[in-house]
């Protein structure tokens, strides 16, 4: 039971601390934790199916190879990922009435991605434990939220844009390559010290996420 509470805990966080960042309208907590439970369940789903199928198309052998691992980080883990939780915000969240200010489509995609988060995250901690729980809180779990956040900003951009498929897209190439860069030098950790390059990627992730959040605030039609 702790172990659980060790891995849900930081997901917690991150959606309590966006959540309060919608100053000027509030979203139905219902809807997000519809959104949340999408992305815990189908959205693991759909990566699930897609992980099976790249299996059966996709070879990788070398472990040490270092264009197979960036092959791997940014075409098969970070794409099928963020896509896997592209397609509830763009289907499921996006369309409603409720989503009505540009600042909730990072809402809605941290609900999605949190959620993905918090299951990925349990199934890591009950197999790693307490040491694993400690470490993804401050990173993994606080990644899934950067990469939700710029996804996000470019798809409460693309509801209230002309051509919203331009943004939409744009949204989910950020999450994919800032995902991909994460990864990438993770699997790599056959290099000395290049893991450091994830945590460069994390932080710049987190410092435009701040900028985005702050940039949607100041647009939302509720600011008087």
């Amino acid at each position: 039971m702790n172990l659980l509470i060790a891995a849900i805990a930081p997901v917690l966080a991150i959606i309590l601390y966006i959540y309060c960042k919608d100053e000027y309208e509030k979203e139905p907590r219902r809807l997000l934790l519809y959104n949340f439970l999408l992305g815990a369940i189908i959205s693991i789903l759909i990566a699930t199916v897609l992980y099976y199928g790249s299996d059966a198309i996709i070879t990788l052998d070398d472990d040490y190879s270092i264009i197979q691992q960036f092959f791997k980080a940014f075409f098969v883990v970070a794409i099928i990922e963020e896509f896997s939780k592209y397609i509830i915000v763009r289907y499921f969240a996006q369309p409603n009435k409720e989503f009505n200010e540009p600042y909730d489509g990072i809402i809605y995609a941290v609900m999605v991605s949190m959620g993905f988060a918090a299951t990925e995250n349990i199934m890591y901690v009950m197999e790693g434990g307490y040491q694993v729980a400690l470490l993804r809180a401050f990173t993994a779990v606080p990644a899934h939220a950067t990469f939700a956040v710029l996804m996000g900003y470019f798809m409460g951009k693309a509801k209230f844009a002309k051509y919203p498929s331009k943004y939409n897209l744009l949204g989910l190439f950020l999450a994919v390559l800032f995902h991909g860069a994460y990864d990438f030098f993770l699997f790599i950790d056959f290099i000395p010290g290049i893991w450091l390059g994830a945590l460069a990627s994390l932080f710049l992730g987190l410092f435009l996420s701040a900028r985005a959040i702050k940039a949607h605030q100041k647009k939302s039609r509720f600011h008087v």
